[in-house]
């Protein structure tokens, strides 16, 4: 069965209801820099495609995100790091992501990661909201919507800032806020969490073990996202925490499959997209050939089991596509 990017796109452009397919709409983008940009990409591709206007606001200092005139505009602005330090604390993060260290150990290694990150993003976005040419122009051109990454919430700020619809695009966010945000059930008694390791195959210690780090996931996180609480409640003017916040996502796209992840509860504006960045190829028409002999024989059934003889000659093995 093969499922190509085209087909998510389609689906993706269905869920923009927002904007005008006849003509073709306007879209902000506030991506994430990394891994995250990359997986959005061919989305955008597809997208400008069928006719739709997209402007990528991004730092001046960044990874990836780099113009591309026939595809989208590009508008950036200051940022008060270097790209000496951003990359720096990358290459910390790539290193410690394959450390074998002792549980409380990586835990550990992991808040102090986090900090030195978050330091970076806040201050990205923090330049983002109170930047007065880029509030101008939001103002000014009138977006039918913002497709954004929550992971990085700053999107979902100048979405409500500007009341403007709001597109997620993400694989996860860190200790299950979009759990929270969405009100979908997570029971830490069947659900691994995160850096545990676990599969939801559990002994009796260990979902005692995943319920002790799910009661510390708040401590884990707030550290990191309750300055993103903080400062949307000054920009907007009205208190809010990070998972209201997010919680007025208008559609989620998520970058997952059930055939990798643990069955759960989804709410209906979240959309399983996970074949999104497999590529497009054309079916082989064989495979390989196989000799057969006395001495051995490869029989591959998928549902029968009816075959009495086979000839003694060369045979091709048909494609399988195995594109999602």
């Amino acid at each position: 069965q093969k499922m190509a990017p085209v087909f998510y796109s389609n689906v993706i452009l269905l869920l923009l209801a927002s904007l005008n397919l006849a003509s073709g709409g306007k879209l902000l983008v506030i991506p994430m820099d990394g891994s995250h940009w990359l997986s959005m990409k061919p989305m955008l591709k597809q997208l400008r495609q069928n006719g739709h206007e997209m402007v990528i606001v991004a730092p001046e200092v960044n990874m990836h995100i780099k113009p591309a005139e026939d595809l989208y505009s590009l508008k950036t602005y200051p940022v008060p790091f270097t790209y000496e330090e951003m990359d720096e604390n990358i290459q910390g993060i790539s290193e410690q992501a394959f450390d074998d260290v002792p549980f409380l150990l990586m835990i550990a290694n992991t808040i102090e990661h986090m900090k030195k990150t978050s330091v970076f993003f806040l201050g990205s976005c923090t330049h983002l909201l109170y930047n007065k040419e880029l509030r101008m122009y939001f103002r000014e051109n009138k977006f039918d919507a913002i497709l954004s990454d929550p992971f990085w919430p700053c999107g979902q700020i100048v979405a409500e800032y500007f009341d403007i619809p709001s597109v997620f695009f993400l694989r996860g966010i860190p200790c299950g806020y979009e759990f929270e945000a969405t009100q979908c059930p997570r029971p830490p008694s069947y659900v691994p969490r995160a850096l545990t390791r676990y599969s939801d195959h559990m002994t009796f210690l260990q979902r005692v073990k995943n319920m002790l780090f799910h009661l510390t996931e708040f401590f884990l996180c707030s550290f990191v996202y309750s300055p993103y609480a903080k400062l949307a409640s000054e920009f907007l003017q009205r208190d809010m925490t990070f998972a209201e916040l997010i919680s007025n996502g208008s559609v989620w796209l998520i970058r997952e499959d059930f055939a990798f992840t643990y069955p759960k509860p989804l709410m209906p504006n979240m959309i399983m997209i996970g074949g999104i960045n497999c590529a497009g190829k054309e079916p082989l028409s064989q495979v390989c050939k196989f000799q057969c002999c006395l001495k051995s024989l490869l029989l591959v059934s998928f549902s029968f089991n009816f075959v009495k003889e086979l000839p003694m000659q060369c045979f091709v093995v048909p494609a399988v596509s195995s594109s999602l």
